[in-house]
């Protein structure tokens, strides 16, 4: 009992440490994706030619700082969903699968383990992104005007709660759930097969250089996963974006009907705005997270299948 209690507490501190090497390396990337995002589907407004043209215009204006604006609630709100993502995936398979020895990866198991884990997770992402969004698109080209401008991530929060009351900091929850429901369920199903298959196909290289072909592997497979996830669910997140940084927070937050005006105004290509620097970011943040995530479960001891 005293044995499950250790690994259960220690599947959150890995997924804690994985959540902030997520940050670190792509929160840059992030910025110049919430940028497009918020731009390239307004009416009004300067548009970027591209995420080169965005990523080019902040460091002239704002320099590196400006890539990491909204770093600080990115960090906290990260660094707690990898860790509730990590610890609630990992325990939710092993309910699922009933202390049974799988020879593979099981479907059946995976999926609700992750959609559940996606769902509780965005509860906890859906302010802390709110803020970040908030934060990343002032500065260089900014629509908000400079009277309506927040100092810090604390002082958008607390704004944010004061003009429009708690659930305003809740703001596109059902937008976020979805996508981190969907997306988690793409990214470790993505994940899971192909560490289970490079595993067996580099069986006789892990014997020599164990160590050097897990982390291969681990860098492969967390990074497909990133552009697996990515690639299914960025239309929700264009969406959450625009929900979370509307000047009029009176008008909807139904993502379907905000998806159709995108469609009708930019086409499919609106839908997926943003989507270079989210796949340059989403390999290397997640391979990130995954080698550091299985190396915290090795340091730590952690048993897995």
């Amino acid at each position: 009992m005293v044995e499950s209690v250790n690994s259960n507490y220690k599947e959150y501190v890995a997924g804690f440490l994985a959540g902030l090497a997520t940050v670190v390396t792509g929160h840059p990337f992030d910025t110049v994706k919430v940028k497009l995002q918020k731009h390239n589907t307004d009416a009004h407004g300067l548009r970027y030619r591209n995420g080169l043209h965005c990523t080019a215009r902040i460091l002239k204006n704002e320099g590196v700082k400006g890539l990491y604006r909204g770093a600080t609630s990115s960090f906290i709100g990260m660094a707690v969903e990898s860790s509730l993502l990590f610890g609630i995936y990992s325990q939710a398979k092993q309910s699922l699968q009933g202390g049974l020895q799988s020879t593979g990866p099981q479907l059946q198991v995976i999926i609700p383990s992750a959609a559940y884990g996606g769902a509780i997770i965005s509860f906890i992402l859906c302010p802390s992104e709110l803020v970040k969004c908030r934060m990343q698109v002032q500065g260089t080209d900014s629509l908000v005007p400079k009277s309506s401008r927040y100092n810090s991530p604390l002082d958008c929060a607390v704004k944010t709660v004061k003009q429009e009351g708690v659930m305003g900091i809740f703001r596109g929850a059902l937008t976020t759930l979805l996508r981190e429901a969907l997306g988690n369920s793409v990214f470790f199903c993505t994940y899971e097969y192909v560490r289970y298959y490079m595993h067996l196909q580099l069986k006789e290289a892990s014997a020599k250089h164990g160590n050097l072909v897990d982390m291969g592997i681990g860098i492969v497979s967390g990074g497909l996963g990133g552009v697996a996830f990515w690639s299914a669910v960025l239309p929700l997140d264009v969406v959450k974006t625009v929900i979370q940084t509307a000047p009029d927070k009176s008008s909807t937050t139904n993502p379907f009907q905000i998806l159709k005006k995108i469609y009708r105004r930019a086409g499919i290509r609106g839908c997926y705005t943003g989507l270079g620097p989210t796949l340059l970011r989403a390999f290397p943040a997640n391979a990130a997270a995954i080698v550091t995530w299985e190396l915290a479960v090795k340091f730590l001891r952690i048993k897995r299948e």
